[in-house]
């Protein structure tokens, strides 16, 4: 197991109390961590964090500059400031746990991933959906084989909602892509499993939010001899009913978050092409093509979440690459290929900054 890391959190908002606070004050969490700081900017929230982690509270994230018994700080503030903190951060050889999105903008990564390496600290983006259950899962049924040769995937984080907070506005870095969007975005890249760019359709609207982000991204993936990968956020699907659908030459898979069906057919042979008219069974009557195919069937329920299971499994991945040399599941030079495909995004799909 190796010892306890010690963790500073930098915020105490929806991400950084909600989830990674949660999370560490699991016991399960407290035989691998300490929380030794929290940063908050809120007073209020400061005095709570206080009370619930038992440690220094600070208004100044540069106040752990001072401290020498940090081994990994979590950055979990406003999306505009993952830049510039974790590269403060960074410089002054703290390892990194940033929050999604990793930025905004590829070159901003390429600046962390170089800081990282030259002052011999880690850095991870903190992607817990790759270890979502339900994900995990639709990923060894496709990796089995038994549906076949996957030729198109859709990924649907859809639902019907409405916004006015902060991840509406384009200046917060708010907005569809780089909220909700490194969630399937991840596992689509995942599944994609190339370094090369794919190609790259999209479109992006504002719907039902108040700011002048989008809140709806529609994102359709390419590239040679890999299964064509659709990606859909929609605010205004109040029928969604799924978020994995598969598609393979011998079966198909449809999943939500706690639940997948799949199925799949014996492997036999295609008849042979045929140019002719077909018949029926009286040799005259036309009839179409028609075969009797034994299916297997089989559905499972998925009982936890990317939000306890999934921040769990990130962790535990964190705290055995400090301890132990394994090599980091989220590589921040995969999370930069989803940055580039989402600057590119907004580059396809010009708006205006009003707010």
């Amino acid at each position: 197991m190796g010892r306890k890391l010690s963790a500073a959190i930098i915020g105490q908002g929806r991400s950084g109390r909600d989830i990674h606070g949660k999370y560490l004050l699991t016991e399960d969490a407290k035989k691998l961590y300490n929380v030794v700081a929290v940063v908050e900017q809120n007073e209020a929230r400061r005095n709570r964090a206080k009370e619930e982690f038992g440690c220094p509270v600070f208004e100044d994230y540069r106040q752990l500059f001072d401290l020498n018994n940090i081994d990994v700080v979590i950055n979990s503030t406003f999306s505009y400031l993952h830049f510039p903190i974790t590269m403060d951060l960074l410089r002054h050889k703290l390892n990194v746990i940033v929050e999604k999105p990793f930025s905004k903008y590829a070159m901003d990564c390429e600046q962390m991933i170089k800081a990282a390496k030259e002052n011999g600290v880690f850095l991870t983006v903190f992607q817990q959906s790759r270890f979502a259950p339900y994900y995990e899962r639709v990923k060894e049924i496709i990796s089995g084989g038994k549906l076949g040769t996957i030729h198109e995937i859709a990924i649907s984080f859809s639902g019907f909602s409405r916004r006015w907070d902060w991840q509406c506005s384009q200046r917060f870095y708010g907005g569809a892509l780089l909220n909700t969007g490194p969630h399937p975005m991840d596992q689509a890249l995942d599944l994609l499993d190339t370094d090369e760019m794919p190609a790259v359709f999209s479109c992006l609207k504002n719907i039902n939010s108040a700011g002048d982000a989008e809140d709806y991204a529609k994102v359709i993936l390419t590239c040679p001899g890999r299964p064509l990968i659709e990606v859909e956020i929609n605010p205004a699907d109040a029928y969604s009913d799924f978020t994995y659908k598969v598609c393979g030459s011998r079966g198909s898979l449809r999943a939500t978050q706690k639940n997948i069906k799949w199925k799949y057919f014996d492997p036999a042979p295609l008849p042979p092409l045929t140019l002719t008219s077909l018949t029926g069974c009286d040799g005259i009557s036309p009839a179409y093509c028609s075969e009797s195919l034994t299916w297997h069937e089989f559905e499972e329920e998925v009982g936890c979440t990317a939000f306890d299971f999934g921040t769990a499994k990130f962790y535990e991945n964190v705290h055995s690459h400090f301890t132990l040399g394994t090599p980091l599941a989220i590589r921040p030079e995969k999370i930069l290929q989803q940055i580039r495909i989402a600057e590119l995004i907004h580059a396809q799909n010009p708006a205006e900054t009003r707010f």
